[in-house]
């Protein structure tokens, strides 16, 4: 009965599913309290098993709504003023934004999309990109791909746990399994790369 409950919520695509998955993508893009992938893999292997979600709206709903949160996390950055600015970066390094900064205006939109790829690096490029004053009409396009790119990555992530197993509930914890084992090691490659960098630095000096 418990097991079963972690798969109705996806049973009802056009009522429940897609909502839910809006809802709780758009939220963990403004709010890190929710693990997006997570939520678009799981939806993504349930997809593959069930007739109750369709691939493509998947990936299409979890695109937009994450558009949707790296834009409004970019506007409250822009026009929120310092305080806003402090709320959305907490937990970041001064030293890590300055560094985005540096590259964003170096690369621009492609450090956008990598932003949105790599752990942690959204914040501190939406951040960037609102303190310098980073034009919509280049953000926008920008965004999207990134948004894209990240649903289909995870989806991708859904759909391989989906094409093993037929049971709907089996795919989602075999996806729930990929998502936190590719995540871990994204962050693990993330802190090596960092340290790595540190330890370049003072030979600059």
């Amino acid at each position: 009965m418990t097991l079963d409950l972690l798969a109705a919520p996806w049973s009802d695509g056009a009522e429940i599913g897609y909502p839910l998955l809006f809802g709780l993508v758009l939220l963990g893009s403004v709010v890190p309290v929710v693990p997006t992938g997570l939520v678009v893999g799981t939806a993504a292997a349930f997809a593959m098993t069930s007739d109750a979600l369709g691939l493509p709206l998947v990936l299409a709903t979890s695109t937009s709504a994450a558009l949707a949160g790296d834009l409004i996390t970019f506007a409250v950055c822009r026009f929120g003023g310092p305080a806003a600015v402090r709320w959305v970066t907490r937990g970041q390094h001064t030293e890590r934004l300055e560094e985005v900064r540096e590259q964003f205006r170096r690369h621009g939109w492609q450090i956008i999309v990598a932003g949105r790829l790599l752990p942690a690096g959204r914040i501190p490029v939406l951040a960037a990109a609102g303190a310098l004053a980073y034009p919509w009409r280049r953000l926008v396009p920008a965004s999207l791909l990134a948004a894209f790119l990240w649903a289909l990555a995870y989806a991708l992530l859904g759909v391989v746990s989906g094409g093993i197993f037929d049971s709907p509930l089996l795919a989602m914890l075999v996806a729930t399994v990929l998502v936190l084992a590719v995540g871990a090691i994204m962050n693990v490659m993330s802190a090596h790369r960092r340290s790595e960098a540190a330890a370049r630095e003072p030979e600059h000096c």
